[in-house]
């Protein structure tokens, strides 16, 4: 998950610098192209990962990548509608979704440690964002459905780890959405490409594609009951991201924020530990 998070940080600078030239659906359908052509590569010098050309579930992992794209298309339609605030606020509330539906679907247990956790993450990424009163429109049940959303994707992919390779999971994933958001773009995107893009799309490719290893390796290593709650983590990352490359303000909740999603996921690991 640690892995993930640096990914997924990575990726959101490339996205950033990226963004004046590129759609959403541009960047992602780079993103894509280059995830296939590297997991092709691999699979052409590694002959073991090439059974993971073949899946087992196909039409799971077909369910997994659509609602993974509509949650996708649902989050950046939100940005349009409501303060980020709110859309982060509500959008991490995917992991008291993946708590509440890993217990009858994935058979997982919720003892006090990972109740801490998503509770205390929850709290601290409230106390970061603070959102207003703009989170009680009709809008934010949109950004309560995304949230609901990711956590049945994540409850898809810890079900796809008991018989498909972190690789095939890696694959379909980008063979499947990638003509998914080529139906959103116009004519030759990639023309529009100059010098002072290269880094940021081999960032958009390797950055998006080592997240979702990680995170992938992640749900096979733990129970998602235990492994969602650290993507909390992310928000003070992202700031203090935000703060070395943009000069971006942190303000004592910030830090009060991170403090308490901090408590909470080494108070569920010391647990965890402790247990096994």
């Amino acid at each position: 998950m640690s892995g993930a998070l640096v990914s997924f940080s990575a990726t959101a600078v490339a996205v950033r610098a990226l963004a004046p030239t590129f759609s959403v659906f541009e960047m992602l359908a780079v993103r894509n192209a280059a995830g296939i052509a590297i997991l092709l590569a691999f699979a052409l010098f590694k002959p073991e990962l090439r059974p993971g050309l073949k899946p087992r579930r196909f039409k799971l992992h077909l369910l997994r990548n659509v609602l993974h794209f509509a949650g996708t298309d649902g989050w950046a339609f939100g940005l349009t509608l409501l303060p980020l605030a709110t859309v982060f606020a509500l959008e991490f509330t995917t992991p008291v979704w993946v708590a509440l539906l890993a217990i009858p679907l994935l058979n997982e247990r919720m003892n006090r440690g990972r109740l801490v956790a998503v509770v205390l993450g929850f709290a601290g990424v409230l106390v970061i964002l603070r959102p207003g009163l703009e989170t009680l429109q009709p809008a934010s049940l949109l950004m309560l459905g995304v949230a609901f959303t990711f956590a049945v994707v994540a409850i898809l992919t810890k079900r796809l780890t008991r018989t498909e390779s972190t690789f095939s999971i890696l694959f379909f994933m980008n063979l499947l959405q990638l003509p998914m958001n080529l139906l959103f773009v116009e004519g030759a995107f990639w023309l529009k490409a100059g010098p002072s893009h290269v880094l940021p799309l081999i960032g958009i490719s390797l950055g998006g594609l080592l997240a979702h290893y990680c995170l992938t390796n992640a749900y096979r290593c733990g129970d998602a009951i235990m492994v969602v709650p650290l993507d909390f983590l992310r928000i003070p990352l992202i700031a203090f991201v935000g703060w070395q490359l943009y000069g971006e303000p942190l303000d004592l909740y910030v830090f009060l924020g991170s403090l308490c999603i901090i408590i909470g996921i080494l108070y569920s690991l010391h647990r965890e530990a402790k247990t096994a």
